[in-house]
């Protein structure tokens, strides 16, 4: 499809620089592809009374590391400022990032980072060797820690990876250390947050509760390839980051009885959508059945899929001509999807990923709620 389809016209001023306070302040849109009232403005506090017992909402555990480093790389007398964001781990000792400026820097250069704007004397600084250089400022990094050392170090001196709609506008501080990371992060190695998340908070969680509605947790460790804008004039032509990602046996299990119960499954997110659609059966008799699943996807889902593990599906708005604006088109259908962005800039809804949130229900026919 052309990728043209897939872009939108949105004032700066809709994108959302903090998030809603309390959490689940923000608002929520509802759309309902084929009923008599397709969108409804409602609060993320009434997203209970769009579910009933025996329901299940999966939501995505990762946890965001401060994968954006400061540092400077020396040559002769004369240095640098290197920025690097970090995306994606390749080894004990090895991450690949993305580099500015990325076009100067020689394969075999040492980068030497530290933490911005450090009281110690001297600061705790960090090395690592360009050891090899993309496309598109796209380099791999071998530091000279590794393991769990280099975890550590990062932890201390790297900076919450915001993205560039952000931290392009505003300086990041300490409160987005707290605001861009869910109630639910527990395994680190995502960086970029699983956004749809950011909403819950413990009044919300015990609310669904009360609903007879429950909770699965689901792993996708977020890159930053995920919300970069396709640049490719055909999405056949695009090609996804691979993210890794884990669905539990005990998550599968639960998950396949209540859909047998007569439960809907609803992901929290896009990356919880799209870990469950790569662990869903393809095929067969047990298409759609969900099984453990351990590994990287690059699952890239545009209209015309056929989704098989997923019932509905709560995300932010996304940036357009993104693969997340792809997706929630796939999901409840392109028209349906241009018609409720506008209606979402019209009534002043917050953008992107500290903004407001939409409920969508599929193209297809739908399960009462």
């Amino acid at each position: 499809m052309r990728v043209n389809l897939f872009d939108f016209d949105l004032p700066p001023e809709r994108i959302a620089l903090r998030p809603a306070e309390p959490r689940d302040a923000a608002r929520l849109l509802i759309v309902r592809p084929h009923g008599t009232r397709p969108f409804e403005d409602r609060s993320i506090l009434d997203l209970p009374g769009q579910f009933g017992p025996g329901d299940v909402l999966v939501v995505n555990d990762a946890r965001v590391i401060p994968a954006r480093l400061q540092g400077f790389r020396v040559r002769a007398s004369a240095s640098a400022r290197i920025e690097v964001t970090l995306f994606k781990r390749q080894g004990e000792a090895s991450w690949r990032a993305f580099a500015r400026p990325a076009k100067k820097l020689r394969l075999g250069e040492v980068i030497h980072f530290a933490a911005e704007n450090s009281t110690e004397c001297p600061p705790e600084s960090l090395d690592a060797e360009v050891v090899s250089k993309g496309e598109e400022g796209e380099i791999v990094l071998k530091f000279a820690l590794a393991g769990e050392a280099l975890g550590e170090a990062i932890e201390r001196i790297g900076q919450m990876p915001l993205p560039p709609y952000i931290s392009g506008r505003r300086t990041p501080d300490h409160r987005d250390d707290r605001d861009y990371q869910t109630m639910f992060a527990q395994k680190p190695g995502a960086v970029a947050a699983p956004t749809a998340s950011l909403h819950f908070t413990p009044r919300l969680v015990e609310a669904l509760g009360q609903r007879g509605i429950s909770i699965q947790k689901v792993t996708l460790q977020v890159g930053a390839g995920t919300f970069l804008p396709v640049k490719a004039s055909d999405t056949e032509d695009h090609k996804m980051h691979a993210e890794w990602g884990e669905v539990t046996e005990a998550t599968a299990d639960a998950l396949n009885r209540a859909r047998v119960s007569g439960g809907r499954i609803v992901a929290v997110g896009t990356t919880s959508l799209r870990i469950l659609e790569s662990a869903a059966a393809q095929d067969g008799k047990q298409k759609g059945k969900i099984a453990a699943f351990a590994g990287e996807t690059s699952i890239f889902i545009t209209p015309g899929y056929r989704f098989k593990a997923v019932d509905a599906l709560l995300t932010n708005f996304h940036l357009p001509r993104s693969t997340l604006f792809m997706l929630v088109a796939a999901f409840s259908g392109l028209k349906t999807m241009q018609a409720a962005y506008a209606h979402a800039i019209a009534e002043n809804y917050r953008f992107y990923s500290y903004g407001d949130a939409c409920l969508l229900f599929p193209a297809m026919a739908e399960s009462g709620a």
